[in-house]
């Protein structure tokens, strides 16, 4: 009789359904419940019926409206923000917008406009951003005057617009952001500018073949920022801004444009304006001296990226306001060639991506009591005992950035010229720790350290020690003995840890109890490991994070696990070899339940059954339940269960009575 019923049991649990229904979803995605949607490149030529009436943000970008009219968007009254690029639209009839009073930002890119009636934007009374870049736009008679008093920001760009002279009527006098970057100007007069009425505006001319300025153009004007990037005659530009005023000046040049020479003359015009910051990008200095500096005293910025130098000419007088330097991608050999004692009152100095090996040398930057921040990251460092010589005198160092240098060595207290570090950057530097002690014990004040990718031995326990005020540590791409995060580890000398990064760390498991000491931490990622569900437990104390398990190896998460991520405020579990069958029921309804909580939720897809491989999680649906077969099974064998216990009943009755 066993045979049978444990036949019969088989079958039973054979028959259970395992069925999986998949959802797709093709409408606007919704990114904030009733007030934000994105309906970019769905191929619409209407506004879909499912958006509520209560939309705020409306991306709907390269769909299709020709034509758009009072009732296209009408029943979106509470629309602030509308973005249109490339919706090929060609009309903008009357009233477009009458109904949208509180509409704050229109973007048009990208349509081959022919026709915007000139109640078009009447309805929207604090409308202050408009974008109408490459739009086709020649004349600026073309924009719809009315109801723009508010606007702030004007985009323009790639059109072919010759003269930036606006109608009389135009209300120009709240703009603080005017785009005109790759037009067709050629010639700038003091008529053009004086019907600018706005004052402290960003001018951007970047990229319009100027053939010529009017002397003094720009005469008692004042401007945030002037921007003539890609425009090679500088002298011209310079006789036009006499007698100007500007916070920033851009007078760089791009990759794709031959880079031009300067000489000292050239820059002579520097001296008739104030100016406060000036980028010289890509521009190559021809007989350069200390007097090729002489009209720059008043500068705090100067930018000199990719301008050809191979050092700074020692003698220059008068720079005592230069805060921030910036000769990123030039060929200094040597630190010492930058000659920093002609600069005393930097604050910042950016030497990025140097094209030669740079020597740091000894002291040379010792003249720079003031500096707070210095990027040396890309410039093929090798140093094999850094860094106390190299930052001599920088005792005010808060940030140093040291990142893709070819070899470093560190010792004991490495930093101690430099004791209010509060952010250390050594990324991806093959980095050598020669003590078995800390060689940051003597940074108190440190609050992020950057150790990704330097094939450190991460499970040295002594590493962090000294760092009490480390809130944001990142050691991707290092590795742990074994795979294993164990119990005791360097985590335990920072407890006050808010942002920790362990991603790409070839790790297998993690202790139940390596994570106990870090009470504040709000960001753990642990992406890109081979970490099964087993090592989940290592969060059960902590709530409330940023927790980012992609690309590792859970397959099945046990009920156990969900409090744990449920206790969490945003989840990524996307790239992991997920099952999507009736043992993993319980995850698959709390992750339908929670998405509101999962990042990159639409990336988080079954790996299994070969059936549903590749199918998001969010829309596999699973009944695992008994089929009408397997209730069937289920009936016969209770019938046959009945029946077997009845006979031993009666066989022990009889057998009893037999032996009395």
């Amino acid at each position: 009789m066993a045979l049978p019923v444990s036949c019969l049991l088989v079958a039973m649990l054979f028959s259970a359904s395992c069925k999986a229904t998949t959802f797709s979803d093709q409408t606007c995605t919704e990114k904030e419940a009733n007030k934000t949607y994105n309906c970019e490149n769905l191929g619409l030529r209407e506004i879909p019926d499912t958006l509520p009436n209560t939309t705020e943000f409306l991306e709907f970008s390269f769909n299709f409206l020709p034509a758009i009219q009072n009732t296209t968007f009408c029943r979106l009254t509470n629309l602030i923000f509308l973005d249109l690029t490339r919706c090929q639209i060609n009309w903008i009839h009357e009233d477009t917008f009458q109904s949208h009073h509180q509409l704050d930002t229109l973007v048009l890119t990208g349509n081959p406009l022919i026709f915007m009636a000139e109640t078009s934007l009447l309805g929207p009374r604090a409308l202050k951003h408009l974008f109408l870049i490459q739009t086709g736009i020649s004349n600026l008679e073309f924009i719809p005057v009315h109801n723009l008093e508010n606007l702030e920001s004007l985009y323009l760009g790639s059109n072919y617009i010759s003269s930036i002279k606006f109608p009389e009527n135009f209300p120009t006098q709240n703009l603080k952001v005017l785009d005109f970057q790759n037009n067709a100007l050629h010639f700038l007069s003091r008529e053009d500018l004086n019907a600018l009425g706005a004052t402290n505006l960003s001018l951007n001319l970047d990229s319009n073949d100027l053939k010529g300025m009017e002397p003094g153009a720009f005469h008692a004007k004042a401007f945030r920022s002037l921007r003539f990037g890609g425009i090679l005659d500088v002298p011209v530009i310079l006789k036009g801004l006499q007698n100007s005023t500007t916070q920033s000046l851009w007078l760089g040049t791009y990759w794709d444009t031959e880079s031009q020479d300067l000489t000292p003359a050239m820059l002579e015009g520097l001296c008739e304006m104030s100016v406060e910051s000036i980028s010289l990008r890509r521009y190559h200095f021809s007989d350069l001296s200390a007097t090729t500096f002489r009209c720059f005293t008043g500068l705090r910025e100067l930018d000199l990226t990719a301008a050809h130098l191979k050092e700074l000419p020692s003698g220059i007088q008068g720079m005592n306001s230069l805060q921030k330097l910036v000769l990123n991608v030039n060929h200094f050999e040597q630190l010492c060639q930058i000659n920093a004692a002609s600069f005393p009152a930097l604050t910042d100095l950016s030497i990025k991506g140097n094209l030669e090996e740079l020597d740091l040398g000894a002291g040379c930057l010792e003249k720079l009591e003031n500096l707070r921040r210095l990027d040396l990251s890309r410039s093929g460092i090798k140093a094999s005992d850094c860094c106390n010589l190299q930052l001599k005198g920088l005792h005010r160092l808060q940030h140093l950035n040291l990142s893709y240098a070819e070899s470093i060595g560190l010792r004991s207290q490495a930093f101690q010229e430099s004791p209010k570090l509060e952010v250390l950057d050594l990324a991806f530097i093959h980095l050598t720790v020669r003590v078995p002690q800390s060689p940051f014990q003597n940074l108190p004040l440190l609050q992020a350290l950057n150790l990704s990718h330097c094939l450190l031995d991460a499970s040295n326990q002594h590493l962090l020690e000294g760092l009490r005020g480390l809130r944001q540590l990142n050691l991707q791409g290092n590795h742990f003995q074994d795979g294993s995060l164990s119990k005791t580890n360097l985590l335990q000398t920072v407890a006050g840890l808010e942002v920790l990064i362990l991603s790409s760390c070839e790790l297998l498991s993690i202790d139940p109890q390596a994570f106990l000491g870090l009470g504040n931490v709000t960001h753990i990622d642990l992406s890109h490991n081979s970490l099964t569900e087993s090592s989940v437990d290592a969060l059960g104390h902590l709530k409330g994070l940023y927790l980012n398990l992609a690309a590792n190896s859970l397959r099945i998460i046990p009920p156990r696990l969900l409090p744990i991520l449920a206790q969490q405020s945003t989840i990524n579990l996307s790239h992991n070899p997920l099952d999507c069958t009736c043992s993993n029921a319980g995850f698959l309804t709390w992750f339908r339940e929670n998405l509101h909580r999962l990042e990159d939720a639409e990336e988080t897809v079954c790996a299994n059954p070969p059936s549903l491989r590749g199918v998001k999680l969010s829309d596999v649906d699973l009944s695992c339940g008994l089929t009408a077969l397997g209730i069937f099974f289920l009936v016969v064998f209770l019938f046959l269960f009945t029946i077997l216990l009845i006979f031993a009943v009666k066989f022990l009755l009889r057998w009893k009575y037999q032996h009395i």
